[in-house]
């Protein structure tokens, strides 16, 4: 079974409080138009005229050369993290993700990365991650590069 990981409610309130991000700059504010604005703590589309930060997002505990750097959205108002096992909402809003395996080291697990099927996104994950090797799954935007959330496995 996979693990969907949404970003940790402590940073996120940080960022919502005016926090610096990866950049070390305060998160933009602005107005979701309703068309493709998933927060990456509750998992779901931010409503349109809902108030939203724009901010750079770096999913590794340290930099080093495959620690990229991007920006995400989050609302501007505190919202509960996704803890669900199913499918979150921002995996059902594109045609297809990009998908990419990494070992323990925060490090690219080469031969992984591979643009994916939102219907085949889970079983791509599992096979993925039924590697020993493989330690997470990072999911981003196929199109924009925008990492979109982290699925491991349940423990």
């Amino acid at each position: 079974m996979l693990a969907y990981i949404a970003l940790q409610t402590d940073l996120v309130r940080s960022l919502q409080a005016g926090g610096p991000d990866a950049n070390g700059q305060t998160p933009e504010r602005a107005v979701s138009d309703g068309r493709g604005n998933p927060c990456r703590h509750c998992l779901g589309d931010i409503p349109e005229g809902a108030e939203m930060l724009i901010c750079a997002h770096r999913p590794f505990s340290r930099l080093q050369p495959y620690a990229e750097c991007g920006p995400i959205f989050l609302c501007a108002d505190q919202c509960d993290r996704y803890a669900g096992n199913d499918v979150p909402p921002i995996l059902r809003t594109s045609p297809d993700y990009l998908l990419k395996g990494y070992r323990a080291d925060e490090r690219i697990f080469y031969g992984t990365g591979r643009i994916v099927a939102q219907a085949a996104l889970p079983d791509y994950a599992a096979s993925l991650l039924s590697d020993p090797e493989v330690a997470f799954v990072d999911v981003r935007s196929a199109r924009n590069n925008c990492y979109q959330l982290r699925i491991g496995r349940i423990t």
